[in-house]
Parts: structure tokens; sequence; C-alpha cells
């Protein structure tokens, strides 16, 4: 029980450290930076792409970009910053209307009210189902009402749309260990450190897990 509380709590801290910020949420006196720019002196992320390529496509050369800075970064604080602006950019929709079915479904969660939110989330992916962070957020809420099944081919649709999405894949490990395939979410685990090095909980079961496994072949 003390086991899957824990889950239940790192599960419910993903879904506030990637649920959408709205303009009141901004923190008082800290103006908002610009799209891709990671807040530290004379690092920016937006270099000047190519004016003959599409909205579309310079958007994830500069997601492409974070990407890159995130794997090598070479202190947490770093880390952090960088992956926040990824989470800003995964967390936009484009769409006013996915926008408020994502912040309602929010709010459902919180009162835990898992039906009420995993309907405003089929709704989320049926109006925009290339969102990868629809499909995210309805797999933790699948989750945490204990489908298993249907949290994992959600978490399958994020993948497809962003193989790159670490929270996808940590709460893809956290299902794992639960349906007792330690090796398999060790695999998992290590992807996700991969493109996030920092993940200091994610690193520390995966270390622990691995032990027993190797532990148990010996």
């Amino acid at each position: 029980m003390i086991i899957k509380a824990r889950v239940v709590l790192a599960v419910a801290l993903a879904i506030c450290a990637s649920a959408p910020v709205t303009a009141q949420e901004q923190p008082a006196g800290r103006p908002a930076l610009p799209d891709g720019i990671v807040s530290q002196k004379g690092d920016r992320m937006d270099r000047p792409v190519h004016r003959s390529t599409t909205a579309d496509e310079r958007r994830q050369t500069r997601l492409d970009r974070m990407f890159d800075e995130l794997a090598k970064a070479t202190t947490k604080e770093r880390a952090d910053r960088i992956a926040g602006h990824i989470l800003r950019r995964m967390t936009r929709s484009g769409s006013d209307t996915v926008d408020l079915l994502m912040n309602r479904s929010a709010v459902a969660i919180q009162n835990k009210d898992y039906g009420l939110a995993l309907d405003l989330l089929d709704g989320v992916v049926r109006l925009k189902p290339d969102f990868a962070e629809g499909w995210n957020r309805r797999a933790t809420v699948n989750f945490l009402a204990g489908n298993y099944g249907r949290s994992i081919a959600d978490i399958e649709q994020v993948l497809k749309r962003e193989p790159r999405h670490w929270g996808a894949l940590v709460g893809l490990s956290v299902i794992l260990v639960s349906l007792d395939q330690k090796a398999r979410a060790v695999e998992v685990m290590t992807r996700a450190l991969e493109i996030h090095p920092y993940l200091d909980d994610t690193r520390d079961r995966r270390d622990r897990f691995k032990m027993e496994i190797d532990g148990s072949e010996a």
C-alpha cells in the first residue's frame, strides 16, 4: 500500500508539472521568456532558421535543439530550465477549446473525479489527435483510475507522436513495475534518462531495480 501511494503521488505530481500555465498563473514580477529562449545569459535556443522552411518546421527545429541541449546539460539547474521550456511547448495545443478542456481536466484530476477527467480528455484527443500531451494526460488519468491497459495504449500514442516524451516513458516504467516487469521498466527508465539526464528519482529507482534484477540472476 505504501508503494502504491508513492506511485500515485509521483504520477499526480507529474500531472501538475505538465499542466498548461495560464497568464494568471505566471509568477508575479517575472515576465515570461520568449519562445525558445533559455534563461541563461547569452544562450539562445531559437537561433535563426532558414526562411524557406514552414512555421511548423521551424518550431520542430527549435524543439529538436532544446532536446539536444537537454541531453547535454551538465547541471540539474540547467536541465530543469531547458525541460521547463520543452514542457511549455509540448503543452500548447494551438486550440482555445482544447486548452480549456485540458485546464478543466486538471481541476477534475485534483478533485479525483477521474470519470469527468476522462470525458474531457476524450474530447481533447478527438479534437486534436496529434496533440501528444492530450494522450499523455489521459494515460495518467487511466493509470490513476486503475485502467493499466488503457494507460499503456495511450502512452503508445504519446510516444508515436513524440518519442522523446520523458514523462510518458517514466509513466510507462511505473506501470511496468506495477505489473512486475522490472527488467522492461529498467530499459524504459534508461531511455528516459538518456533524454533528461537529471531525473533523479527515476535514476534511483532504475538503479535499485537493476540491482535487484542482477542479484536475482547471480
